[in-house]
């Protein structure tokens, strides 16, 4: 694989950066992970768009204009003949003085790589075991409304859940109402209507979020906001998990209790691959 390093296209073993980069000390930096299908990036803007508001949050200087990283992130995929895959963006403050101060480090790091899709294809039917981890997100930490680098809460969530013998995990507010999964946002039906939790409760934006009330809207499909239990998504009509390399999962399981399939979500299922062929055709690029 090439990996463009700071504007340049290497060879992944030569993609080299260095031990006092402040992304690798302290997790000073953010992130996108963007789906590629057809050889074709999917909602760039968006993705480029949190990136640009994260930086702005974090005071980070991004060193290419988007117009220069569209053309790395372009390059790079034909480059490696990545089909179907997920372009990853990694934007570091860079190397700095020694300790928490930024002062100093004033030449980013910007890292592109592309990395084939998790598993089974993006249109292949799968669902997840789920399970209600220790782990808690803080409602509203300003940090949550970014993909930064550093997700320890994350990342001990879904060993927790892969140790509980899960698929995924769910995170927590302090109150015990379910916020998020540990890689995507958690959706369920209710009455009919499709729900998620509130940004305001510690979750991230997500992209796919966001498509899914899009989708949700162009099927005339109720979507709301709201709170709810472990307890109770174990009584609702069918949870699901968004994510950008996944699309859509449905839950089979939470805590080891069945969960219901629901005609719903096969059906938002069936409008995002729709959608995602007809956004990454050769016709609309």
């Amino acid at each position: 694989m090439n990996i463009c390093l700071n504007g340049k296209f290497v060879p992944e073993e030569q993609a080299v950066v260095s031990v006092l980069d402040r992304g690798f000390l302290y997790g000073d930096g953010l992130f996108e992970a963007i789906l590629v299908w057809n050889g074709r990036i999917f909602r760039w803007e968006q993705h480029l768009e949190r990136l640009q508001r994260g930086a702005e949050f974090l005071k980070l200087r991004l060193s290419f204009s988007p117009a220069e990283m569209r053309q790395f992130a372009v390059r790079l995929i034909a480059e490696n003949g990545m089909r179907e895959g997920v372009l990853r963006i990694v934007l570091s403050r860079g190397v700095g003085q020694r300790g928490y101060s930024p002062m100093g480090a004033n030449q980013p790091t910007m890292v592109l790589s592309v990395h084939p899709v998790p598993q089974a294809p993006l249109t292949e039917i799968r669902r997840w075991r789920l399970h209600t981890t220790s782990y808690q997100v803080h409602p509203g930490d300003p940090l949550s409304q970014f993909k930064t680098c550093n997700k320890l809460v994350q990342i001990l969530a879904r060993a927790e859940a892969e140790q509980a013998g899960a698929d995924e995990g769910l995170l927590l507010t302090p109150e015990g109402m379910v916020a998020e999964a540990t890689s995507g946002n958690i959706f369920w039906i209710e009455d009919g209507i499709v729900l998620t939790a509130p940004l305001e409760s510690g979750v991230l934006p997500g992209i796919t979020r966001s498509l899914i009330f899009e989708l949700c809207e162009r099927s005339s499909i109720p979507k709301g906001e709201s709170l709810t239990t472990p307890e109770t998504l174990k009584q609702v009509e069918g949870v699901f998990v968004s994510l950008t390399s996944w699309g859509i999962i449905e839950a089979s399981h939470l805590d080891g209790s069945p969960l219901p399939t629901s005609v719903i979500t096969q059906k938002l299922q069936e409008a995002h691959t729709k959608l995602l062929f007809a956004e990454t055709s050769t016709r609309n690029n």
